[in-house]
């Protein structure tokens, strides 16, 4: 089985991702890839610096993302052309761990923009969303990164709202006001029902 998970910044999507791999699931992170992408003498900094100057490259030689993330607020298709760069480069390495997993019972792919590419639908058999409030969002993601209020709403903005993510789901994790152990059962639940 192949699940395709997602949810807005601050969700928890991560740690439910988490969970499912310590369930026994195959975990492909497509924020993971695109982090090793962008990292110092990731394969996709040759092409950013090119195509956005020096400036996109931080001291340490990785993407400066406070950088990027300015410029695509700006300019709205600095991110269409960054996406256009990494996008095919995510692509060709999910397809190449996807294979190395085939012998797995069921596969996560941990997609933040699952349902803003359109493409995911067509590639997963059950799409699982982690949805809580916007304010619990906002509140989680400054705590988390340290972000002002309006950085985290600039994000959030650019993604699918709740109720198109909750559209596209076979099945939503409410994870607003949850204990660790009380979402990882939640999670160990419907990863059950999924499998029988």
């Amino acid at each position: 089985m192949r699940i395709g998970l997602t949810g807005g910044i601050g969700s928890g999507k991560s740690t439910v991702a988490r969970c499912l791999a310590e369930l026994g699931a195959a975990l492909i992170d497509t924020d993971a890839i695109s982090r090793s992408l962008t990292a110092a003498g990731g394969a996709a900094m040759p092409a950013i610096i090119a195509a956005f100057g020096p400036e996109a490259q931080s001291p340490d030689g990785a993407l400066d993302r406070a950088f990027m993330r300015e410029w695509a607020f700006r300019e709205p298709d600095a991110r269409k052309r960054l996406e256009g760069i990494l996008h095919p480069m995510i692509g060709a390495e999910t397809r190449r761990l996807e294979q190395a997993a085939a012998g797995s019972p069921w596969i996560v792919f941990d997609v933040p923009l699952l349902v803003e590419s359109g493409r995911w639908r067509q590639r997963v058999d059950r799409v699982l969303v982690v949805d809580c409030e916007v304010q619990t969002q906002i509140q989680r993601v400054m705590a988390r990164n340290g972000w002002p209020c309006e950085a985290v709403q600039a994000v959030l903005a650019q993604q699918a709202t709740r109720a198109q993510r909750r559209a596209a789901a076979d099945a939503v994790i409410f994870n607003e006001g949850l204990e660790l152990a009380a979402l990882a059962h939640e999670v160990r639940q419907l990863a059950e029902q999924w499998r029988t």
